[in-house]
């Protein structure tokens, strides 16, 4: 099982949101590399979601739900997208300044790329995360 994280603007669309309609359809993407990075899920992976803007944490767990496919409001095969379902909120967010204040992860993707919106987490890295939302 691989994992990820998802960024969402939450004025746009939160985990909040997510946890209301239960299921959703994470579209949007049209970034080559993290299009890539959607193309690369699987039924069964597991995602964190982040929100950006002035939060800029992470506040919760979704399960991929669907194989990518074509986005059926838009023509252009390469813009792909997966569902997700809500999982799990985590009981305290954990933000990217303590993310940053700990050096191993000075190559996560989050901290190297930070306009990336989809990228793949670590075993090591999602087991340190979720033991900062603790």
């Amino acid at each position: 099982m691989n994992k990820y994280l998802l960024k969402t603007e939450p004025s746009v669309f939160s985990f909040d949101d997510l946890m209301k309609e239960k299921k959703s359809v994470w579209d949007g993407v049209s970034n080559n590399l993290a299009l890539k990075h959607i193309r690369s899920m699987s039924k069964g992976d597991l995602a964190f979601i982040y929100h950006t803007g002035e939060e800029k944490q992470i506040v919760g767990i979704a399960k991929i739900v669907s194989a990518p496919y074509p986005d059926p409001k838009l023509k252009d095969p390469k813009l792909v997208v997966v569902e997700i379902q809500a999982m799990q909120k985590l009981k305290n967010p954990v933000a990217l300044s303590a993310i940053k204040a700990q050096k191993k992860f000075a190559n996560f993707p989050l901290v190297k790329i930070g306009r990336l919106s989809v990228m793949p987490v670590s075993d090591d890295e999602w087991e340190s995360i979720v033991s900062l939302s603790k």
